[in-house]
């Protein structure tokens, strides 16, 4: 009978189990909605080729234009051939222009900033001259002004490369001038972040042949001069070093003003950076000198793509590699990658666990609109946080 009973009871017991696993797999279970993407989806809006910062209206089409294709950065260009694109104290104390007369009347950057804001779209302030006074300019209206400011070669005259007009970026005259227009937009304007380039800090490796950098390395070293073959590397390395020295007071200014401020940079890739404009960008990151480093990975080929991306990986301490963001390449002059290509360049991005990457630049999106929309950046992503 115990037997029997004990039987009765296991059957009970299945039956119940299993009308209450039926009855559980017949109610429809809802997913949560996943938790959105954390990145930087950035473009960089230029006044080259782009009307955009021309009008309000433009700024406005442009703004709606990113929220739509989930880009939630804009790097807006503020200082270029040798004027601002705010209504600038410095710039009117050194050359008597305070904004681009193309912009003369008008506040481009708080017209953007004020639009971008409640769509939740960062604006970074982007120095995109830096150290370069014009282009094929004899210097432009800065060194007009100020002609103890050029870089010198080895001939004694104005260092041009591609065509860039360069300022001496080891003079300390210039380090100042270029603090105080970053110090600026920082103080006067809500940006979420500052930006230098390939040019900011940068001096192209051909310069530092003038008076005061020489005799500053005669100083250093036994009065020996410098050496006439500018790719020497310990020649290389004195100057880099001091450039280096330049980011980290730089970011030191910038957060001492306002904390919240991202300090971000987007060199040339290395070791040409260094080679060739004397930007030793990883010495940047072990000094913690820059929050967000957005390397230029500007290739058109998918295995140099792959290649450089790799080597510049290589570079960032991997405590840092949150803070490293591909510059991707979508426009310049009549090139624009294919929508294929472009596609497997952001996967390779993630396949090296990148969340996001910088579009150079803005003009270059419309040809990707529904890729955009539809496969690489379906959802949206939140900002992180540096």
């Amino acid at each position: 009978m115990k037997l029997l009973a004990h039987f009765f009871v296991c059957l009970l017991a299945w039956g119940l189990l299993a009308c209450g696993s039926k009855s559980t797999s017949s109610v429809p279970v809802t997913p949560a909605p996943a938790a959105p993407e954390t990145a930087v989806r950035g473009a960089w809006l230029t006044t080259t080729d782009s009307r955009v910062l021309d009008s309000r209206l433009g700024i406005g089409a442009a703004i709606a234009n990113c929220e739509a294709l989930g880009i939630n950065t804009l790097f807006v260009v503020v200082w270029g051939n040798g004027t601002t694109n705010y209504p600038s104290a410095v710039m009117r104390g050194v050359t008597g222009t305070e904004i681009n007369p193309r912009f003369a009347g008008r506040d481009p950057l708080r017209e953007i900033i004020e639009l971008a804001k409640p769509r939740g779209i960062k604006i970074f302030a982007w120095f995109e001259y830096g150290f370069s006074s014009s282009f094929s300019a004899n210097g432009g209206p800065v060194l007009r002004a100020r002609p103890q400011w050029a870089a010198i070669g080895t001939d004694n005259r104005l260092v041009v490369k591609n065509g860039f007009d360069w300022m001496n970026a080891l003079n300390p005259e210039v380090q100042d001038f270029m603090r105080s227009l970053v110090m600026e937009v920082v103080r006067g304007y809500d940006v979420d972040g500052i930006q230098g380039d390939d040019r900011m800090p940068a001096m192209p490796v051909e310069g530092g042949y003038d008076t005061y950098t020489t005799d500053q390395y005669r100083t250093e070293n036994g009065g020996q001069a410098p050496p006439t073959n500018f790719r020497n590397p310990a020649w290389i390395a004195w100057r880099a070093n001091r450039l280096s020295d330049f980011a980290r007071r730089l970011y030191r200014d910038v957060k001492t003003a306002k904390p919240s401020v991202i300090v971000s940079s987007s060199p040339s890739v290395f070791p040409f950076g260094r080679d060739e404009y004397l930007q030793d960008w990883p010495q940047w990151m072990r000094d913690g000198s820059v929050d967000l480093l957005v390397p230029q990975v500007y290739r058109r080929d998918m295995p140099n793509y792959t290649a450089t991306l790799a080597a510049n990986l290589a570079q960032v301490p991997a405590n840092q590699r949150n803070r490293f963001v591909p510059g991707v390449l979508i426009k310049v002059g009549a090139y624009q990658p294919t929508e294929q290509l472009l596609g497997e360049m952001i996967s390779e991005n993630r396949r090296n666990n990148l969340k996001g990457e910088v579009f150079f630049f803005y003009e270059g999106l419309s040809m990707y609109s529904t890729a955009f929309k539809e496969r690489w950046y379906k959802g949206k992503a939140n900002f992180p946080t540096f």
